[in-house]
């Protein structure tokens, strides 16, 4: 009995004793392992973050790309909007250029006819003249003289342009201021009765006294004095050129109405 009661404590002994070593030994072993399995779990959890942080990181660069790509398109359109207004500005400045290039040699073609017609119009062309005869030392016109400046105005008071140009002479007798102031005189007769009789606006005559200068006649006898003695009425006339003028006129109406519509 005794002995068994041993038997069963040595036996419980070494079971306890056993036991005791192997939970020992388990919590020896499992405890490096969980703390690697907390090491590696905290590196898992960091590595989450790291990755959550780059995604976001990652969002945050997308969007700002996406924002980027967004308003350089918009300036593209823009762009592309501002070229095709420009190309439409162009195309009209172009067309405007092209009228006015148009219009630029239509004017140069009738200044150029105008020109033509001013020349011809200052190169006014002798229409009709006559000699009015005067006696010695006088200045009075004689019936036969009033006859011909008679005739001579009826000719001349149809046209729109024209000029009378009146010239007064003398003889050589006599000294050279008394025959200037005379011969002066004897145009102012012929001027006052073409005025005053024939209603010449006085604009259109142009009056000079030369006295003894540009003789007819040379001679020293009582004949060639009596031709120097006298007053010369020249009327020159440019209504030849009236056609030419009209029709640059009508041109240039023409054009103006063009302009207004």
């Amino acid at each position: 009995m005794n002995a068994f009661l041993v038997t069963t404590c040595i036996v419980t002994g070494s079971l306890l004793a056993g036991g005791c070593a192997t939970k020992k030994y388990v919590n020896n072993t499992a405890a490096p392992i969980q703390a690697k399995v907390d090491q590696v779990g905290e590196q898992t959890s960091r590595n989450g973050q790291q990755i959550e942080d780059t995604r976001n990181q990652v969002k945050q660069v997308d969007e700002k790309a996406q924002n980027g790509i967004n308003a350089a398109q918009e300036r593209a359109g823009a762009a592309d909007q501002h070229a095709a207004t420009a190309d439409q500005h162009a195309g009209e400045a172009l067309n405007r250029a092209d009228q006015a290039s148009k219009a630029g040699e239509k004017n140069t073609q009738e200044l150029s006819t105008l020109r033509s017609v001013v020349t011809n119009i200052d190169d006014y062309k002798l229409q009709t003249s006559v000699a009015v005869p005067f006696l010695l030392n006088q200045d009075s016109l004689s019936a036969e003289a009033k006859s011909d400046l008679d005739k001579l105005a009826a000719e001349v008071k149809s046209g729109r342009r024209f000029f009378i140009a009146v010239e007064g002479y003398t003889d050589s007798t006599g000294s050279k201021a008394y025959n200037e102031a005379l011969s002066r005189r004897r145009a102012d007769k012929v001027v006052e009765y073409l005025v005053a009789r024939h209603d010449i606006p006085i604009y259109r005559v142009h009056m000079i006294g030369l006295g003894q200068e540009k003789p007819v006649d040379d001679a020293r006898t009582r004949e060639a004095r009596a031709k120097n003695r006298r007053v010369e009425v020249k009327v020159f006339n440019a209504d030849q050129v009236m056609p030419s003028l009209n029709g640059t006129d009508s041109n240039t109406a023409n054009r103006t109405q063009d302009d207004k519509k």
